[in-house]
């Protein structure tokens, strides 16, 4: 974090600086925006920078960077090409993502830098700067602030030079050839070499990263390590191979920038970014790409001012690129100005150009409230005069309002009367009705009914879900202790009946009690096979009543309150299967759902 302010000359002059190490563990992902945050305020604390706006850089691996070329056309279809351009370009919809654009120059053909990000992505990199305690005035990219640093400290070079910015978690590689401009961001970074050292020596990534700070270096060509401890000898190799793989994507960038972009090969490198800290790093790439290398020094861009430590300056010059170029753009002196806006600025935004119609619709709306307040005035008046009128017509009325709500509450409790004959009178014809329809159905010489049982609060079988815990429901609430009506002998066949009521158990001479609410009643008997084509008579008398069912019913809700259809083998408890023997019939047992409760008594 660094806070700049403008000369009177119209440069930049930098006021304070201070920098804050958070660890980039690729395992702690998650953990990374708390800890940016805590960073931010800790810097905002010690900068005393309040509330104030900052402009801040996201990371080039965070964003979607595209070098387009446009076709020759006016200069009022920019913007509509280049919205063409971006939705070819981005996989995702253009309303789910922020995006900026920039036009390069560049000779004999225009060009355009595209940067886009998704949307909640740059809320919640927002949202951990606004927690700090900041508002956000602008958002820039990494890349774009380090290439506005470079210009302002190098001027536009002849010669083609890389700008290798080597990050935590990404490395930003910056072609630069006097007006021409390319970028492109690759993950091999200081996280991956701290990755590859914990991997070597099975240690935690923390623990890995301080034993890169603090005893890490670059090991090179020539027999460099002969000379030192065996342990940081080793350490300095498993360094060296995890660099290796940077300077092949290097390679791999040139020639897509050489071939594509119409680029030079680079004849200086310039080195930043904190993973540039390592010792003899510059000499690895000078020993790799064959291309003298030095430190990039953003000094000539800014000068310092009295409260700065100049020692810090120089120990971590290297890293202020991105600040830098931040700070230009605070004065308008940056080349390339990409803003990716959150969805709170924008807002805020869209609120400022806003307030002049605001206040203009405040002051009409000032003027329309005096004036309805009038008209309310003269209302109310008429109002009042209804309100006594209506008043009076009430007192009028309310003897006969009395009367009526007496009328009503009579009416009430003859109907509460009434409903309980009626009821009563409606289940004892459904125990007629029923009865009729079982013998109906099971009128077969195959087939007798030896016992009728109803049942109170039953559940049936039915089939949970896939994954989910069965209910054992198989077994129905009994009625014991209560009063029941037990037919003795109910044939069917022979269209008999006897039904005798059961006392209910307790104390000698007590008055039988009313059982529960039946839902569902047993069937009990006996069965035989009529000829050897037909085994199995319960079932087919069974299905009879499944297409007539009348006072049962044959879906039940399942676990989820959604109705499911019964099988047989849910409604059939027991069913002797017919045999050989001497046997002349053979039980089974049913219970069999009704389609409304009933109360017995």
């Amino acid at each position: 974090m660094a806070v700049f302010e403008s000369s009177k000359s119209g440069g930049l002059v930098l006021k304070a600086y201070d920098s804050e190490s958070i660890v980039s563990d690729p395992a702690l992902d998650a953990s990374r925006v708390s800890q940016t945050k805590i960073a931010i305020a800790s810097l905002a604390q010690r900068l005393k920078v309040g509330k104030s706006k900052v402009r801040y850089a996201i990371s080039g691996q965070a964003v979607i960077t595209r070098f387009v070329k446009l076709p020759p056309l006016g200069g009022d279809n920019i913007e509509q090409l280049v919205t063409f351009e971006a939705q070819q370009q981005f996989p995702f919809p253009l309303n789910e993502v922020v995006w900026d654009y920039e036009l390069i120059e560049s000779p004999g053909e225009k060009e355009v830098v595209i940067v886009a990000i998704k949307s909640d992505a740059l809320d919640e990199i927002n949202a951990a700067v606004n927690e700090s305690g900041l508002s956000t005035s602008e958002v820039d990219v990494a890349p774009m602030a380090l290439f506005n640093a470079f210009r302002a400290a190098y001027g536009e070079p002849s010669e083609s030079v890389l700008l290798i910015d080597i990050g935590a978690r990404t490395t930003n590689l910056l072609y630069l050839e006097g007006k021409r401009f390319f970028t492109r961001s690759v993950g091999i970074s200081g996280s991956a070499v701290t990755a590859a050292i914990a991997k070597e020596y099975g240690i935690p990534f923390v623990e890995a990263e301080s034993q890169k700070v603090t005893n890490g270096l670059v090991a090179l060509g020539g027999g460099h390590t002969e000379q030192l401890d065996e342990s940081v000898a080793h350490l300095a190799g498993v360094i060296r191979n995890a660099l290796t793989r940077l300077p092949a994507e290097i390679a791999r960038t040139t020639n897509y920038y050489r071939s594509q972009h119409g680029g030079s090969a680079p004849s200086r490198v310039i080195l930043a970014g904190g993973g540039a800290n390592l010792p003899y790093a510059l000499e690895f790439f000078q020993e790799k790409l064959n291309l003298p290398v030095e430190y990039f020094n953003p000094l000539g861009a800014f000068s310092v001012g009295k409260g700065v430590d100049a020692s810090v300056l120089q120990r971590e010059g290297h890293l202020m690129g991105e600040l830098v170029g931040l700070g230009l753009r605070g004065i308008g002196k940056s080349t390339i100005n990409i803003d990716l806006v959150p969805t709170v600025v924008e807002q805020a935004r869209a609120a400022d150009r806003r307030k002049p119609f605001l206040i203009g619709a405040a002051a009409a709306l000032l003027l329309g409230v005096g004036a309805w307040a009038g008209l309310q005035w003269v209302a109310a008046g008429k109002a009042e005069e209804k309100l006594q009128s209506a008043n009076d017509t009430k007192e009028q009325l309310d003897p006969i309002a009395s009367e009526i709500r007496t009328l009503l509450e009579k009416e009430n409790s003859i109907r509460k009367v009434a409903t309980g004959f009626t009821t009563a009178e409606a289940d004892h014809a459904f125990w007629y009705d029923l009865l009729a329809e079982v013998r109906g159905a099971f009128a077969s010489d195959a087939v007798w009914v030896t016992d009728l049982e109803p049942l109170a609060a039953y559940l049936p079988p039915v089939e949970a879900k896939a994954g989910a815990a069965k209910k054992d429901a198989t077994a129905p609430a009994t009625t014991s202790g209560k009063s029941m009506i037990r037919p003795e002998f109910f044939s069917t066949g022979y269209g008999q009946s006897s039904l005798l009521p059961v006392e209910s158990e307790g104390k000698a001479g007590a008055a039988p009690q009313p059982i529960n609410t039946v839902n569902a009643i047993r069937l009990k008997g006996f069965w035989r096979k009529k000829n050897e084509q037909n085994q199995n008579m319960v079932s087919e008398l069974l299905k009879k009543l499944r297409e007539n069912p009348g006072s049962f019913t044959f879906s039940f809700p399942g676990p989820d309150g959604k109705p499911v259809n019964l099988k047989d083998e849910q409604i059939v408890k027991e069913l002797a299967v017919a045999g050989t023997g001497p046997e002349l019939a053979f039980p089974f047992e049913i219970i069999l759902p009704l389609a409304r409760e009933v109360k017995a008594k």
